[in-house]
């Protein structure tokens, strides 16, 4: 399946700077974004905490943005643009992910020759492996918070689907998810 004509005019109005157009584009794929990253993680092992899903998937935005688009501009239409977009996706997360790898790796050589007598400041975060874990976690949140964080770490939902979905008003489902994602750290 190749380029189809929204994405070809996504494409074209992000190339041409137009208002809102990097938004346009956010809204239709942060969802796809978001699964290719889980799924890539999940794929090596790498437990990712919902922060760093966020990271990586900002790693994958901006790698799309940089050089004024040159991803978009060298993108030639011959597949669909969300199959273009995951390979991008795919290849970000790994490099993303082999590099913390690597930076983990480092921080484990140093902390066992730091170690001598210390002790632990504060008790390290479970790690969310488990849908168990996540359905936990999520029963602590209020029910609005709760459906928005479903909608748009499990389902991959856009901003724009969610808010018709639940009937909230687009531009408050940001701070809905900063503060569950808050509630869920133990910082609230």
């Amino acid at each position: 399946m190749g380029l189809i004509a929204r994405d070809r005019e996504l494409i074209k109005r992000c190339l041409h700077h137009e208002p809102g157009a990097w938004n346009d584009f956010v809204d239709r794929f942060l969802g796809l974004v978001y699964h290719v990253v889980q799924h890539t993680a999940d794929m090596r092992s790498y437990p990712l905490r919902p922060e760093d899903k966020e990271d990586v998937a900002a790693q994958v935005l901006v790698k799309i943005v940089e050089h004024d688009y040159a991803a978009l501009r060298t993108f030639r239409g011959k597949s669909s643009l969300a199959s273009y977009l995951t390979v991008i996706a795919r290849r970000t997360c790994v490099n993303e992910l082999a590099h913390r790898l690597q930076a983990k790796e480092k921080e484990g050589h140093k902390a066992k020759e730091d170690i001598a007598d210390e002790k632990p400041q504060h008790k390290p975060r479970p790690a969310l492996d488990t849908l168990e874990e996540v359905g936990k976690l999520l029963k602590k949140l209020p029910s609005r918070e709760r459906a928005v964080v479903r909608l748009f770490y499990l389902e991959g939902r856009s901003y724009e689907e969610i808010s018709t979905e639940l009937n909230i008003p687009v531009n408050s489902i940001g701070a809905i998810l900063a503060r569950a994602r808050k509630k869920l750290r133990g910082e609230d």
